[in-house]
């Protein structure tokens, strides 16, 4: 169909304005990127912006020979990929019944359920709770609180409830049980909210911060966001002892900005794997209720 003029100008406008908002959220990065790359005197005099000044790998170099920062990279890898798993078993065991309209519960669950969304669970209480389990110290202590978001298993829920009920009473004329039926069915054919909710677990657990200051003692065992703070706060632990003596191509303005780099970007590369189901698992999972 033909665009009318007024719909090409409406459509310039809005890539303009959506290039505009993608440019603001990236400025900040590459501003980062080119003071990580850039001279100490020349990013503590502010004269970067989208590029290096007196290029220079020197903070880099300093960076990934930090073997307490590749600790905590392996602590957040860890309890990225099992937390993602583990979250996304329990919130599609979950969904499913909640989505049947043979499960004759299923309105008074998820009652309960919706009402942990308005009042969470105080922080003292949440806290003694989790000592009393004796999960202090301990990375479940990152994981287990948090195993199932109630806003992530009703998006599964919901696009569980689109899928036609025909295809389950076929499946059962055919001996297949309820398993069979999640696990050979619905989820064959959920790839994108599942895709989708995964990206949402694995953004959460890649920024854990709260629980790790909560419950991790051991420096050892701080996933990369609590070493990220501790960095920030304390640059001087990321530079050696005689970095004022002016021998380095890098200080903690560079540090700092490689440190920022080398926490975000991972968790960043995953979007373009997952893009093409991400718009679609959303819609898909919040028409139908």
């Amino acid at each position: 169909m033909k665009q009318t003029s007024g719909e090409k100008i409406f459509q310039s406008f809005n890539y303009l304005f959506l290039a505009l908002a993608s440019a603001t959220m990236l400025f900040p990065l590459l501003n980062l990127l080119a003071v990580s790359f850039s001279s100490p005197i020349a990013a503590d005099s502010k004269k970067v912006f989208l590029f290096p000044v007196e290029f220079t790998t020197a903070s880099w170099g300093r960076i990934l020979h930090n073997g307490g920062l590749w600790t905590s990279f392996g602590v957040t890898i860890y309890i990225t990929v099992l937390g993602t798993l583990l979250s996304m078993l329990f919130s599609v065991i979950m969904a499913y019944p909640l989505s049947r309209k043979e499960f004759l519960v299923r309105k008074h669950i998820m009652f309960g359920i919706i009402i942990t969304m308005i009042f969470n669970a105080p922080m003292i209480p949440f806290f003694l709770v989790i000592r009393e389990m004796g999960l202090m110290n301990s990375l479940w202590a990152l994981l287990l609180p948090g195993l199932i978001s109630t806003f992530n298993m009703i998006i599964i829920r919901t696009f569980f409830m689109g899928i036609p009920g025909e295809l389950d009473d076929s499946a059962r004329m055919d001996g297949c049980t309820d398993a069979g039926i999640l696990f050979r069915i619905y989820l064959p054919l959920s790839k994108p909210v599942l895709a989708t909710v995964s990206l949402f677990y694995a953004v959460g657990y890649w920024n854990t911060f709260q629980r790790a200051v909560l419950f991790i003692r051991d420096p050892d065992k701080w996933p990369l966001q609590m070493k990220l703070r501790a960095y920030l706060t304390s640059p001087e632990e990321l530079a050696s002892a005689n970095l004022l003596a002016g021998d380095y191509d890098f200080n903690t303005t560079t540090l700092k900005a490689a440190t920022i780099l080398f926490a975000t970007v991972p968790i960043i590369l995953v979007y373009p794997y997952l893009q093409k189901y991400f718009v679609k698992g959303t819609m898909l999972g919040s028409l139908k209720e």
